[in-house]
């Protein structure tokens, strides 16, 4: 239980931090990626928070023997940069410059606007289940893994 309500009030944080930094906002979003247009640099003070709050986040958990709610930190494994990665990394891009919302974004939306929002978070869902069905349906080998 101690799990599933840390992990629940670590979502409510982050969805509200994304609600209050605009990045529930499609406008505001594509307003920041158009570079040679009417920019608004103002999310790159988000991101670059965001990246200095992980930074200092993750150097204080590799001095904790342990994590709160688990018995043992889970840390990523995967290093090599693959063909899955980097389409992943492509549709992604392509999703949050064309529509203005990446997942985190999308699912803090529902609660704010789900009529603006509903339609693009089904097609996530439903692009997540045909990857994971085509990848589960893929035989492995040792380019795959």
């Amino acid at each position: 239980m101690k799990k599933i309500l840390s992990g629940l009030a670590a979502g409510l944080v982050f969805g509200i931090g994304l609600t209050i930094a605009q990045m529930t906002n499609p406008a505001k979003v594509l307003a920041f990626l158009d570079l040679f247009g009417a920019w608004d640099p103002s999310l790159a003070f988000v991101m670059g928070g965001a990246v200095v709050v992980t930074f200092v986040g993750f150097r204080l958990l590799r001095t904790r023997a342990a994590p709160v709610c688990d018995t043992a930190m889970q840390w990523p494994t995967a290093a090599a940069i693959d063909a899955r990665l980097i389409g992943g990394a492509a549709l992604f891009g392509l999703g949050w410059g064309l529509v203005g919302l990446c997942p985190g974004p999308a699912i803090a939306s529902l609660g704010i606007a789900p009529q603006r929002t509903v339609l693009f978070v089904a097609w996530m869902v439903i692009g997540m289940a045909l990857v994971r069905w085509f990848v589960e349906r893929r035989p492995v080998t040792a380019a795959t893994v």
